[in-house]
């Protein structure tokens, strides 16, 4: 099950900066893993996140990571961090594997 966590669109100042001249919205949603919780284990938690390009017509890039952690509330640190950041899908994997090479992701 995927439940909405936060949406953001980039400041409009910086998509200018790249020459960019539609709006783009950022959205995080949680993955929480459901067939872990029929079985009675521990809930096994993921991340998902949409960008949308508000062209003519509107684009759609997604990037989804299932099972990241047991921890949900480290999963919503990371949807924080992700979302102060404006961090695009194209981005997810390798912030991910930043946040275990310095330990952070634990």
């Amino acid at each position: 099950m995927k439940t909405f966590y936060s949406s953001t669109f980039i400041k409009k100042e910086e998509l200018q900066e790249e020459g960019i001249t539609y709006p783009i919205k950022l959205e995080y949603y949680k993955i929480i893993n459901e067939d872990e919780i029929m079985k009675g284990e521990k809930a096994r938690f993921g991340i998902k996140v949409v960008k949308t390009e508000y062209r003519e017509k509107p684009r759609v890039e997604e990037k989804e990571i299932t099972y990241l952690s047991n921890d949900e509330k480290r999963i919503e640190e990371i949807l924080d961090t992700f979302k102060r950041n404006e961090v695009t899908p194209i981005s997810v994997e390798e912030i991910i594997y930043d946040f275990w090479k310095s330990m952070i992701f634990i």
